[in-house]
């Protein structure tokens, strides 16, 4: 008689008997806020949550997945917007857990500290030791380090910083088979061999499980001096830019249209407009400075000239940090100011910074001529060239109706940005919403060594299977 082939029961009862019982759950309201992320688009399912605690207890269930055959889903803070953190069935494993500073370092610049842990974690402790981490996203107190590794998170300080991949030394991560690599470490010069750390950043799960990372640090600036600028166009932002940087000082550039702006201060009660009337765009800015007494100083003299010439139609320059704080709300509120809007078919993407006002030109002709009165809302980090546009419902439309209609506004959405010679995708990843506009629109090259790849590290595709690449 031949062997029974093992079951996704055997599996499941295989890691139940290997783990503690405080390292997975089938406790289904514990699993719910899982399995959904947070603009309710993706729902999901799983037969088990795992959390574990340690990489060991994360080697341990993915040995076992291998040898049954089971899938697995790494989730980390679940703010993801693509659903590649939402299972369809996969075994779930939180990360959330697995939160420990393993050693702050202040000589070297460098924290090693562990996946689950939130990017306000790693603000909290780098503060004592007047260093910053310098990721500022609006969702830091709920992100993990992992999941920021896994999708090359982007941030507000992209302009001065980089991407999370180039803010990372090294990571240690488990395999498909359950090797551990350990790539933690704090040097800035390593030059033996591939850097594998970069190849599991930015993966998104798919080549094997974040554990912990070595990230950069850098001084805490002494003074950040914030400003909150009113202009007549996404033209006129992108033409400050060069005349703001201030010597490499400017470490933030994000830009807000009045719509966007409009939603978040009309609607959300703790955040007030900054001016008394209102104006077409809105960009804020920050410049790392010495004092707040030359931060107020290099404000005025940067702004001045462009009041005078009217391409500034007014500007709020910080007084204090509670002031700095309020003005930052807004930008940090955009997100959540839309949904007074109704439904919103939203995209990550990246052009040539000179490119962006045409982008804007084309793509709101683009996205109106398929549905009149659809309201555009693209704002986002234009220092960088990164766009959030977003195209709001029609007022009065209904919103699954509107929603219906989110391929057919992201096809010539994507087709000018390729024209442009710009990126589907930002900061937000692949996940299961691109995949497809990836593969038909990335070089042939590149998704062969993409596929070559995770044929070689996961060969039995265990590794969130569902996401970025089909094998």
């Amino acid at each position: 008689m031949a062997a029974r082939q093992p079951h996704e029961t055997d599996g499941i009862d295989a890691l139940k008997a290997a783990l503690p019982a405080q390292a997975w759950t089938q406790d289904t309201d514990i699993i719910a806020p899982h399995l959904s992320e947070w603009r309710d688009k993706y729902f999901g399912k799983t037969p088990i949550m795992l959390t574990p605690r340690t990489t060991a207890e994360v080697v341990t269930a993915v040995k076992i997945c291998a040898q049954y055959g089971l899938k697995i889903m790494p989730q980390g803070g679940n703010t993801g917007l693509v659903g590649g953190n939402t299972p369809q069935g996969e075994i779930l494993m939180s990360l959330k857990k697995m939160r420990q500073i393993r050693d702050i370092n202040p000589i070297a610049n460098s924290i090693i500290i562990e996946a689950g842990a939130t990017v306000q974690t790693v603000h909290d402790a780098v503060t004592p030791h007047n260093k910053i981490f310098p990721m500022l996203i609006s969702s830091q107190g709920s992100c993990t380090v992992g999941g920021i590794l896994s999708t090359n998170a982007g941030g507000n300080h992209v302009l001065k910083y980089g991407t999370t991949k180039e803010l990372v030394f090294g990571i240690e991560a488990v395999l498909a088979n359950g090797d551990v690599f350990n790539g933690l470490t704090n040097l800035r010069k390593d030059n033996t061999g591939y850097d594998l750390n970069r190849l599991l950043l930015g993966a998104e799960g798919t080549l094997g499980i974040i554990t912990a990372a070595s990230l950069k640090l850098f001084p805490k600036p002494n003074h950040t001096q914030r400003a909150l600028i009113a202009i007549e166009s996404a033209e006129a932002a992108v033409n400050l830019l060069e005349p703001l940087r201030a010597g490499g000082r400017l470490s933030m550039f994000e830009v807000m249209p009045a719509i966007g702006y409009r939603a978040v201060v009309d609607n959300i009660a703790s955040i007030r407009d900054a001016f008394t009337k209102a104006h077409p765009w809105y960009l804020l800015v920050d410049w790392d400075v010495d004092s707040h007494a030359k931060g107020q100083a290099l404000a005025e003299s940067l702004l001045a000239p462009h009041l005078n010439t009217g391409v500034i139609r007014d500007a709020v320059i910080a007084q204090s940090d509670s002031q700095a704080q309020d003005l930052l709300a807004i930008r940090e509120n955009m997100s959540a100011g839309q949904k007074f809007l109704g439904g919103s078919v939203k995209h990550d993407i990246t052009v040539p910074i000179d490119k962006i006002p045409e982008f804007f030109k084309r793509a709101n002709k683009a996205v109106q001529d398929i549905i009149t009165n659809c309201r555009p809302v693209g704002f986002g980090h234009f220092g960088d060239g990164n766009i959030h546009y977003n195209i709001a419902q029609p007022e009065g439309a209904d919103r699954e109706t509107f929603l219906q209609n989110w391929d057919a506004l992201s096809q010539p959405i994507f087709d000018i940005v390729d024209s442009l010679n710009g990126s589907i995708s930002a900061e937000h990843g692949i996940g299961i919403m691109k995949k497809d506009d990836l593969a038909r629109r990335a070089d042939p090259v590149k998704i062969a060594l993409m596929k070559a790849l995770k044929h070689a590290l996961d060969p039995d595709n265990i590794m969130n299977p569902r996401v970025m690449i089909e094998l």
